[in-house]
């Protein structure tokens, strides 16, 4: 290399000398380039923009793609025969077979497939106590419970209790002591009724029994409380006391 050529590179630009200096940092073969070589070409603005745009219209396809075949996924028809169960129990004594839906609660089984319409509608979350039936001597509310789970099961509603001619006893204090006004709480009210002397019977103690380890006493503050979960609207609530007092054979 002659004198002037490396006057030239000792005098060169900075950024030239800057290229030499990180060309032997990398350890590439930038050394043996000559000065007259480029670096590779990098992308233009318009390039970038262009593989952007690119890049965020595949995603945006992947993305609809997978919501599509998941909504087609979670909206396909379940398999057949799993919609319907049959249920074989006994009502008001007679034994019957449904063929229900799964999701069919008892108080829609007894009303609309059995027309069995005295068992009342009331709020249908089990907080007025209208649908009270008795289950195996035990009162329920038939809008919280599903007809596949009684298979077996004796069912007694106020069609069951007595006939115009031959009252239930229960029925006739309620007629007696007017326990009613417009009469929708009434089946409910009756049911727990009589599902609440046999709870006497059985022992079963409330919130306001005093002892536990004696036989429960049918008191007037026993049935008000054991009855807190049927709501007249009415409010003939004295009246209904002294009927279940009276069918208990107690003074309310």
């Amino acid at each position: 290399m002659s004198r002037h050529d490396k006057y030239k590179r000792l005098n060169a630009p900075n950024h030239f000398r800057m290229h030499r200096y990180f060309a032997v940092w990398r350890g590439s073969s930038a050394l043996d380039k000559t000065e007259n070589e480029a670096e590779p070409d990098m992308q233009s603005p318009i390039q970038l923009e262009i593989s952007r745009r690119n890049l965020l219209i595949s995603s945006a396809a992947t993305v609809a793609v997978t919501g599509v075949a998941g909504d087609a996924i979670a909206q396909s028809p379940p398999e057949e025969g799993k919609l319907t169960s049959k249920v074989s129990l006994t009502v008001n004594g007679e034994s019957m077979t449904l063929d229900v839906d799964n999701r069919t609660t008892l108080l829609d089984a007894l009303r609309e497939h059995l027309h069995l319409t005295g068992t009342k509608k009331g709020c249908d979350h089990g907080q007025c106590g209208a649908c009270t039936v008795m289950v195996d001597g035990r009162r329920i509310n038939a809008c919280l419970t599903l007809t596949v789970m009684h298979e077996g099961d004796n069912v007694v509603t106020i069609e069951g209790l007595g006939t115009p001619g031959e009252l239930h006893p229960m029925q006739a204090a309620f007629v007696k002591h007017d326990g009613f006004q417009c009469g929708y709480c009434t089946p409910g009210q009756i049911c727990s009724s009589i599902a609440l002397l046999e709870e006497f019977k059985a022992n079963l103690p409330s919130h306001v029994t005093i002892d536990l380890t004696a036989q429960a006493s049918i008191t007037p503050e026993e049935i008000r409380e054991r009855m807190s979960g049927n709501i007249c609207r009415c409010g003939a609530y004295s009246n209904i006391v002294e009927a279940i007092a009276e069918a208990a054979g107690i003074k309310a």
